[in-house]
C-alpha cells in the first residue's frame, strides 16, 4: 500500500524540469565547470589555444626570459595593467562560483547540519563562512607578496618609480582573483535564492563598491599601495568574521572580550590605512591624481569608521531589546505560576472539606499504575 503525503504537503519533485530555474540554481556547480572545462580543453587544440590562453593566461607582460643555455633560470616575467585582463576575469568568476560551490557543499553544509542551526544563524554562519575563507586566503597571500617583494623593510618602494610599477606574477594574479571574486558575487544572489531587497542590498554593494574600487586602483598604477592596504583590510575583515562565527556558537556575554579585540584591531587598521596612505599618495608621489586617490581614501576610511560605531551601537540595542524581552517573559511566567499555586490550593481544601463519599475518585488508570 502506497503511503500517501501529509495533509497541506505537496510530493517532492528531486528531478525539476531541464533548464528550469530550480535545476539550473540545484546544478549551477556542474554547469559552470562544464563552460569552464571548454576553455582548458581549447588549450590542447593548436587551432583554439590562443583564443583559450587569453582567459586562462596572464598577459600585458614586460619583461622576462624563457629559460636557455646561457641562462638556465631564465628571468622572472613581470606585468602590467590591460585589456586583455578582463577575459582572464571572467574565466576566473566563474572558477570563484564553483570553488563557492564546494566550500558551500563539502565544508558549511555538513557542519551545519550536524548543528541544527535556526534560519537567522543559519544565513549568518554560511556568510561568514564563505568570508572567512576568502579573506583568510587573500590575507596569507597578500602578506606573501608583501614580504617577498620587501614593501614591508622599504616603505619608500610603494612610490619609487611611479607610475613605472610592473608586477610580478603572484602580484597580478591577486588581483584577479580579487575582481574575479566581488564580480561572483552577483550571480551568487541568484544562486543562493536571496530575493528581499532586505538581503540583496548590503551584498550588491560589497560587490560592486569592492570591485570598482579595486580596478580603480589597479589601472591607475597603485597596485603596490593597494597590495599592502587590501592586506591591512582583510586582516581586520579576517578577525571581524571569526568572532562573528563564534557568535553563532557561544553566548552574547562570552564575546565582549572578543569585540574589544575586534574593535581594537579595526581601529588600529584603519589608522594605519591613514598613515601609509599619506605618506605614500602626499609626500611621496604627489601631484593632483594621488590627492584626488588620498582624499577617496580619507573619505573611505571615514565611511568605515562611521559603519562601523553605527552597527556597534545598533548591535547593543539589539541586545538590550532581547534582554529586556526575555526579562519579561521570565516574569509572566513566574506570575502565572504565582496565580496558578493558590488556586490549586484552595480547589483541593475544598475536596478535602467534602464528606469521603462525596470526594471525586481517582480514574481507574491511576488505579492500576498504583
Amino acid at each position: 500500500m502506497a503511503i500517501k503525503p501529509g495533509l497541506g504537503r505537496k510530493p517532492s519533485n528531486k528531478n525539476p524540469p531541464i533548464l528550469s530555474h530550480e535545476f539550473v540554481i540545484q546544478n549551477h556547480a556542474d554547469i559552470i565547470s562544464c563552460v569552464a572545462m571548454v576553455f582548458v580543453v581549447g588549450l590542447m587544440n593548436e587551432s583554439t589555444a590562443s583564443f583559450a590562453s587569453a582567459f586562462i593566461s596572464l598577459h600585458h607582460n614586460v619583461s622576462g626570459e624563457d629559460p636557455s643555455r646561457e641562462q638556465p633560470y631564465g628571468k622572472a616575467y613581470t606585468y602590467v595593467a590591460g585589456i586583455k585582463d578582463y577575459c582572464s576575469i571572467f574565466f576566473y568568476t566563474l572558477t570563484c562560483i564553483i570553488m563557492h560551490a564546494i566550500i558551500q557543499e563539502f565544508v558549511l553544509d555538513k557542519i551545519s547540519k550536524k548543528l541544527h542551526l535556526s534560519k537567522f544563524k543559519l544565513a549568518r554562519f554560511n556568510e561568514s563562512g564563505q568570508l572567512v575563507a576568502f579573506y583568510l586566503l587573500s590575507f596569507v597571500w597578500g602578506a606573501h607578496v608583501v614580504l617577498r617583494e620587501g614593501y614591508l623593510g622599504q616603505v619608500a618602494l610603494l612610490w619609487e618609480g611611479f607610475p613605472s610599477h610592473p608586477m610580478s606574477f603572484l602580484h597580478k594574479f591577486y588581483f584577479i582573483i580579487q575582481l574575479s571574486y566581488y564580480l561572483h558575487m552577483l550571480p551568487e544572489l541568484y544562486f543562493q535564492k536571496i530575493r528581499t531587497r532586505e538581503e540583496q542590498q548590503p551584498k550588491i554593494v560589497h560587490s560592486i563598491s569592492g570591485f570598482s574600487l579595486i580596478v580603480i586602483a589597479y589601472t591607475l598604477s597603485f597596485q603596490r599601495l593597494a597590495l599592502v592596504l587590501l592586506t591591512l583590510h582583510y586582516f581586520s575583515e579576517l578577525l571581524s568574521h571569526v568572532f562573528q562565527l563564534i557568535g553563532v556558537f557561544d553566548r552574547e556575554e562570552r564575546l565582549a572580550r572578543l569585540r574589544v579585540v575586534n574593535s581594537a584591531c579595526f581601529f588600529l587598521v584603519r589608522f594605519a590605512t591613514s598613515v601609509i596612505g599619506v605618506l605614500t599618495l602626499y609626500y611621496g608621489i604627489g601631484g593632483l591624481r594621488s590627492l584626488l586617490a588620498l582624499g577617496g581614501l580619507i573619505a573611505l576610511q571615514g565611511y568605515l569608521v562611521f559603519s562601523f560605531i553605527t552597527e556597534q551601537l545598533r548591535a547593543k540595542r539589539e541586545a538590550k531589546r532581547e534582554a529586556k524581552r526575555e526579562a519579561k517573559l521570565l516574569a509572566a511566567q513566574s506570575s502565572k505560576k504565582a496565580i496558578k499555586a493558590p488556586k490549586d490550593k484552595v480547589k483541593r481544601k475544598k475536596e478535602s472539606d467534602l464528606p469521603e463519599a462525596d470526594q471525586p475518585s481517582p480514574s481507574p488508570v491511576k488505579q492500576k499504575l498504583k
